[in-house]
C-alpha cells in the first residue's frame, strides 16, 4: 500500500506504512461493526480496477478461454507449489474465523444480541447467507483471474518474473500497458490493503478470543474488550514492523498462501466433520452436494500438497 501510494504522490513510503497503520487500528478500535462493514462493502468496487485493467491492455480473449478451459497439469515442484499457494489464497484458514465472527457480528448488529436469540437459523437466514458467500467467492475469484491474467500478458510475456515489491510490479506494467494501467493497478493496490489489513488482522484476534475465551467483537468498546483489541493492533504493529526490517513482501505473502494451502485441508476435515453432525447443527446438516463438494476439494488440496513434496 505504502509503495503504492509513493508512487501516486511521491512522498517517502515508509512515512505512508505508518500513517496507514494509525488511520487502520484507529478506524478497527473505534468504529463501530456495522460502520466497518459498509466500509468494506463500498471498497470492494475497488478490485474491479483489477478486470479494467485487463481490458485497458488488451487480451487475445479466445487463447485465454482455450487455456482457462483446457488447463495443463503443474510439471515440476515450483509449479505444485503455486498452485498450492493458490488454493492458501483462495481457500484460507483466517477465512473460516473471519467469516463465521462476522456473522456473528451481523446477528449482533440486527439486535440478536444473546446467545439465545442467536441460536439455530431459519431456512431463509441460511439462504441470505449462501447467497452473500456465494456472491462474494464468485467475484473474489473473478479479480484473481484477472490479475493472474493482466500479469501474464504484460509482465510474464515480457520475462519479468522475480518481482519484489508492489511498486517493482506496477512500475514495469507501466511502459508494458501504458500509464493508465499502471495507475490502475496502484490504486487496486491501496484499496486492496484496507480492505485486507482489518480483515487479516482481525481474523487472528477472532481465532485467539475463541480459544481462550476473550470477549469479543468489534461492536465492543476498548475496554470491553481489551485483549482482543491490543492482539488487532500488535498484528498491525508487526505488519510495520516488517516493512521497516526489510523483509521481501512478495516471497512473505507468497510462501504465506503456501502454508495457508497445506493447512487448509485439515480444517477442512474438520469443517466436514461438524457440518454433517446433526446434533452439532442442530438438525440442520450440510446438504449431501455441499458436503460432496467440499470433500473433493479437501482431497484435491491435500493432493497438491503431497505432489509439491515428492514431484
Amino acid at each position: 500500500m505504502a509503495d503504492a501510494a509513493e508512487m501516486l504522490s511521491g512522498v517517502n513510503s515508509h512515512w505512508f506504512v505508518v500513517v496507514f497503520a494509525i488511520l487502520i487500528s484507529w478506524a478497527t478500535v473505534r468504529l463501530p461493526y456495522h460502520r466497518i462493514a459498509n466500509t468494506l462493502k463500498w471498497l470492494v468496487l475497488v478490485l474491479f480496477a483489477y478486470p479494467v485493467t485487463a481490458f485497458v491492455v488488451g487480451v487475445d480473449w479466445e487463447r485465454v478461454v482455450r487455456d482457462t478451459l483446457v488447463p495443463s497439469m503443474p510439471h515440476n515442484r515450483d509449479e505444485w507449489s503455486m498452485l498450492v499457494a493458490i488454493l492458501g489464497t483462495t481457500i484460507s484458514p483466517y477465512l473460516f474465523f473471519w467469516q463465521a465472527s462476522e456473522e456473528v457480528e451481523e446477528e449482533k448488529a440486527a439486535g440478536q444480541i444473546t446467545l439465545a436469540k442467536r441460536r439455530g437459523a431459519t431456512v431463509r437466514e441460511l439462504q441470505l447467507r449462501r447467497m452473500d458467500v456465494g456472491m462474494g467467492t464468485f467475484f473474489s475469484n473473478v479479480v484473481m483471474f484477472f490479475i493472474i491474467l493482466t500479469t501474464a500478458i504484460t509482465l510474464n510475456r515480457h520475462g519479468l518474473r522475480h518481482i519484489e515489491t508492489t511498486r517493482q510490479a506496477a512500475e514495469a506494467l507501466r511502459p508494458l500497458a501504458g500509464k493508465f494501467a499502471a495507475t490502475l493497478f496502484t490504486v487496486g493496490i491501496v484499496g486492496v490493503g484496507f480492505l485486507a489489513i482489518p480483515t487479516l488482522a482481525g481474523s487472528a484476534a477472532y481465532a485467539f478470543a475463541e480459544t481462550l475465551g476473550w470477549r469479543q467483537g468489534l461492536d465492543k468498546k476498548l475496554k470491553q474488550a481489551r485483549a482482543f483489541y491490543i492482539l488487532i493492533l500488535l498484528a498491525t504493529g508487526v505488519g510495520v514492523g516488517l516493512d521497516f526490517v526489510g523483509i521481501n513482501p512478495v516471497k512473505a505473502l507468497y510462501w504465506t498462501a503456501v502454508i495457508n494451502g497445506l493447512l487448509a485441508p485439515f480444517l477442512l476435515v474438520a469443517i466436514l466433520v461438524v457440518a454433517s453432525d446433526k446434533k452439532l447443527m442442530q438438525g440442520q446438516p450440510s446438504s449431501p452436494l455441499g458436503w460432496t463438494v467440499v470433500a473433493i476439494t479437501t482431497v484435491a488440496m491435500f493432493a497438491a500438497g503431497v505432489a509439491m513434496f515428492v514431484v
